[in-house]
């Protein structure tokens, strides 16, 4: 009898992983066990007013190195090359990021001119904390906090600033508390390397065979930034799933797991509460925290590690304006947590992705709330209502971008740690 393996988990890395095992040489049988009733995890796209698309998890994918090739290929596969809506490297939302500080907007410098002009909020060009990196000694620690990496490197403003800014940005936490060594591998091994991070990322560590298609090519020769899709990144888990049922994975929804367990013959039991799954492998797509409570008894030490693995909680605010118009036109802005807290940054949909905007068109932005701000909040035991994170949103927006008027139409998503809740609003007053 050929091998079973069991997925736990539908988001878009347990799609993945049974995608690839779906067209392995000599493929197993494949069930994915998802919790909820949908599948996609944190990727989710509702359609609004007017055909507009709302992202209330992520909105686009970097196409860059092997692992945005593999992702290319991936959606040639499905067969949803018409419906990639790339940024292509001369696009405004390409080139133009900025950082709020100080009560107002700076471009964050792009190009190698960018280096050696003024570059408010630093208080020097770029070039000096680039000159300052090149002569840093390696590092002796085996690994160090991000903001003490970038400190001893690049200088206390562009730790402060930009890495601070970063870290709240990609990964919703603190600079001060995240490992350089897992949040930024290749700035880590470059310094190892090469002794200078600048000089590693030059000169590289070597590349590695990527995989190659019509569509690969294309991102690289018009140098996209990201890519979504037309009817919302939602569409690629939701093709996934086509896939996988047409190849006969066994797909099982609204089938939480209670418990996993070793058996005398080395196979894995997967509790379904009335009912249960026999498995070679287990491949585990769900949180640390998650996994930590499945384990049996004598995976006690893994389980431990496991919860201490910590999340934070992140509020996703989808808004569009009528006949509004943006101060500048770029990816989107970060916000220093010295500047404001609780909100991480706003990103500016419509312009990346203005054929999302819907008929009449409407200025979408997403503004995203979470960092100690949230932590503080829940510590103190207060209720995360849609109506806190609606106001914060639309004051964050009025004071960031100059928004003033009431938004037409509001999406308010809580990432809960590991508990996801949403709410609709379908006409903000």
């Amino acid at each position: 009898m050929g091998r079973t393996v069991v997925v736990l988990g539908g988001g878009i890395s347990g799609l993945a992983a049974s995608y690839h095992l779906s067209r392995a040489p000599c493929p197993p049988k494949v069930v994915l066990v998802e919790a909820s009733e949908r599948l996609g995890g944190w990727i989710r796209s509702v359609r609004g007013p007017g055909g507009a698309i709302f992202e209330l998890g992520p909105r686009g994918i970097r196409p860059a190195g092997a692992l945005g090739a593999r992702t290319l290929l991936l959606v040639s596969e499905l067969g949803l090359d018409s419906e990639v809506l790339p940024v292509r490297g001369d696009h405004p939302a390409a080139k133009n990021r900025f950082l709020y500080v100080g009560g107002a907007l700076h471009a964050l410098p792009s190009g190698l001119r960018g280096l050696f002009r003024p570059s408010p909020p630093f208080s020097k060009p770029l070039f000096w904390a680039g000159l300052r990196e090149l002569t840093a000694p390696r590092g002796k620690d085996p690994d160090e906090t991000v903001h003490s990496f970038a400190q001893r490197r690049l200088g206390p403003e562009v730790a402060s600033l930009a890495m601070d800014s970063l870290c709240r940005g990609v990964f919703a936490g603190n600079s001060r508390e995240l490992s350089v060594r897992s949040c930024f591998p290749s700035l880590f091994q470059a310094e190892q390397t090469h002794r200078s991070v600048l000089l590693g990322l030059l000169l590289g560590a070597g590349q590695s065979p990527q995989p190659d298609s019509a569509l690969i090519s294309q991102a690289r020769a018009e140098r996209w930034s990201q890519w979504s899709l037309r009817g919302g990144l939602e569409t690629l888990p939701q093709a996934l799933n086509t896939h996988l049922t047409s190849r006969g994975v066994r797909i099982l929804r609204g089938q939480p797991v209670c418990g996993l367990s070793l058996q005398a013959d080395r196979r894995w039991k997967v509790s379904l509460g009335d009912s249960s799954l026999d498995a070679d492998h287990v491949i585990s797509a769900v949180p640390a925290s998650v996994l930590g409570k499945l384990l049996p008894a004598e995976a006690a030490p893994l389980a431990r590690a496991l919860s201490a693995i910590t999340a934070v909680s992140v509020a996703v605010v989808n808004l569009q304006y009528r006949g509004a118009r943006l101060p500048v036109q770029g990816f989107g802005h970060l916000v220093p947590s010295s500047e404001d807290p609780g909100v991480l940054g706003i990103v500016y949909d419509s312009v990346a992705f203005p054929e999302q905007d819907g008929s009449p068109p409407g200025l979408r932005v997403t503004v995203m709330l979470g960092g100690s701000w949230l932590q503080t909040l829940e510590a103190r035991g207060a209720v995360l209502s849609q109506e806190l994170l609606q106001q914060q949103a639309q004051e964050a927006a009025a004071t960031q971008l100059g928004l003033k008027e009431p938004p037409s139409h509001c999406l308010v998503h809580l990432h809960k740690r590991q508990l996801r809740t949403s709410w609709l609003l379908r006409g903000c007053p």
